[in-house]
């Protein structure tokens, strides 16, 4: 129970790695906010299962990442039930392999938008209700294509790395105030996002890892437990690699 009577705000909860954080934070005691673009009755049924089985509360919003409006309407609902904010996982994004030479305006627009502009936006309404309890642990999921600078993920890799240095500025900023700011940075994993990567590449990256295989959500949610609990209370300003050791 890491996380007992604690509340999270965690975006793209409702597949992969979002999904695996949910159910990984729940066990451990935690209230949640999931946050996804649509519903489904599948999801609706899930948070229903987890959150009798855990004994805590879950309280889905549904809206766009891509609309600023929908974006600050979630926050202040969010804002309005009157609730600490412990914990914020934004996670919430979308992939995009291409060549550099191939990728359009509208294309970089779209995945900036998604990755990185939604998730400041977010962050600066929820950081608020953090400051003033003078606590709160913020993780930003990143990715190693932000670090590695891959050949066809010049426009995924730099929204990326757009989180990646936004986490350290934040740590920088709110550290004053209690409050810690990490990213994770997975490397291939065993999600819906692998269905935008050839066979090829997937073997070939794979095997670039030491320990020879893709990752499991489950993997990357343990990381994102350590970086939500006390047990990493000394911990800001990181950006850990969730990679199997990619070369």
């Amino acid at each position: 129970m890491l996380l007992g009577n604690k509340n999270a705000v965690i975006t793209g909860s409702n597949r992969g790695i979002g999904k695996a954080i949910l159910t990984i934070f729940a066990e451990n005691g935690s209230n949640i906010w999931a946050c996804a673009r649509k519903r489904s009755d599948d999801f609706d049924a899930y948070m229903g299962g987890i959150s009798a089985k855990c004994n805590i509360e879950i309280w889905p919003i549904y809206f766009d990442f891509g609309d600023i409006e929908q974006i600050k309407t979630a926050a202040k609902t969010i804002m309005s039930a009157k609730k600490p904010v412990d914990v914020l996982v934004n996670n919430a994004g979308i992939t995009y392999n291409a060549l550099f030479q191939m990728s359009t305006i509208d294309k970089m627009e779209e995945v900036f938008n998604i990755n990185f502009f939604s998730q400041m936006i977010l962050t600066q309404f929820i950081v608020k209700l953090m400051i003033r309890k003078k606590s709160g642990s913020i993780i930003n999921i990143a990715s190693s294509a932000g670090i590695d600078g891959n050949a066809g993920r010049s426009i995924y890799g730099s929204s990326k790395a757009a989180v990646i240095c936004a986490t350290r500025s934040m740590a920088a900023e709110l550290g004053d105030n209690g409050i810690r700011v990490n990213a994770i940075a997975p490397g291939i994993t065993q999600t819906e996002m692998l269905s935008s990567m050839t066979d090829e590449v997937i073997r070939d990256t794979v095997q670039q890892t030491q320990l020879k295989r893709a990752g499991n959500p489950d993997e990357i949610a343990k990381a994102a437990l350590f970086l939500a609990c006390d047990m990493s209370s000394y911990v800001t300003g990181q950006v850990l690699r969730v990679d199997g050791g990619l070369r």
